[in-house]
């Protein structure tokens, strides 16, 4: 079997800023309140002319140009994404048009926040067994479009944003790459987080919110469980001790969460990767998001090892061991 390496990774985000000083005419807040309890100081919000598509491309772009590849070197393209352009086609043809690649597969996966993790345990399945040579995978959302700015328990965390990797295919004895990935599921919480208008459950313009509606505390006490029991799975699975993990980079949805998962696990907060104070919460942009800005920083370098841990809406949870 081969093995499926992190050959290139990159990330765009809006240049428009929502800051918690312009939430505050918004909905009863303050900074301090919003900060105290998500660590969020800003997020990146898409102009009206920006859609998901837009900044996949951009992201997509960034991550073949770190993998030294065309766009017509890549076999396989998938969108990790809760807020398409529109309900049909998929956000992957339209970038797949866009970026010029040749008539390969593209398709959207539909995961909520642990969509990238998701699309990344997909790309390393096709590229160990030799189907493909090269899958970019993209995590792209907006969904500042989804988000109700007169809730002030979700509207001071969601934000817009995209990451990507591309995922390819190594028989080098030096590469490890993608280690393991686990993928969980457990529908019974679904209500705790959702939409509740704009499907085929209740149209558009028939009464329900079209919205996010969460259930805060509620998904703080899973995600926390879920994330840590997680990577508990994956080093238990590898045979890997935790002292060996160079970086655990949690999904940037809360920085308390972030928090209590690395406490949970008995994780050294200083070799916890955390964007979400000048980002905020970007679904399942925020894992690629996260691995690209600490590469640029320095703080990622190659041979690291990774955990990335991811939960979202369904629920779905999920996390991925990783040799960068």
């Amino acid at each position: 079997m081969y093995k499926a390496v992190i050959r290139g990774v990159g990330s765009y985000l809006p240049e428009t800023r929502l800051t918690n000083s312009e939430i505050e005419q918004m909905v009863e807040t303050s900074d301090e309140w919003i900060q105290t309890r998500t660590g969020i100081a800003e997020r990146r919000i898409a102009r009206v002319d920006e859609a998901t598509s837009d900044f996949a491309y951009h992201a997509a772009q960034a991550a073949l140009a770190d993998a030294g590849l065309e766009p017509t070197d890549i076999d396989l393209l998938i969108v990790a994404t809760e807020t398409p352009d529109y309900l049909l086609p998929p956000v992957a043809c339209q970038v797949q048009a866009r970026l010029g690649c040749r008539n390969i597969g593209a398709f959207d996966l539909h995961a909520t926040c642990a969509g990238f993790l998701s699309a990344l345990q997909v790309a390393e399945q096709y590229v160990k067994a030799g189907v493909h040579q090269h899958v970019l995978i993209v995590g792209a959302d907006t969904l500042s479009r989804f988000t109700d700015y007169e809730d002030r328990g979700t509207c001071i965390l969601f934000a817009d944003g995209a990451g990507a990797f591309v995922v390819s295919r190594s028989d080098d004895p030096a590469d490890t790459g993608v280690i393991a990935t686990t993928i969980h599921s457990d529908g019974t919480y679904f209500h705790n987080l959702y939409i509740p208008g704009g499907g085929s459950r209740t149209p558009y313009g028939q009464g329900a919110k079209a919205k996010i509606v969460m259930d805060g505390r509620k998904i703080f006490k899973l995600a926390v469980n879920v994330m840590a029991t997680t990577a508990e799975e994956l080093l238990a699975k590898t045979g890997r001790q935790k002292g060996e993990i160079d970086w655990l980079i949690p999904h940037q949805a809360n920085q308390r969460i972030i928090d209590a998962v690395a406490e949970s696990l008995d994780f050294p907060q200083e070799k916890v990767v955390s964007t979400i104070q000048n980002i905020g919460n970007n679904s399942s942009a925020t894992i690629p998001i996260a691995v690209d800005t600490a590469i640029r920083d320095g703080r990622i370098q190659r041979g690291d090892l990774l955990m990335l841990v991811a939960f979202g809406g369904g629920l779905v949870w999920g996390g991925a061991l990783v040799q960068y």
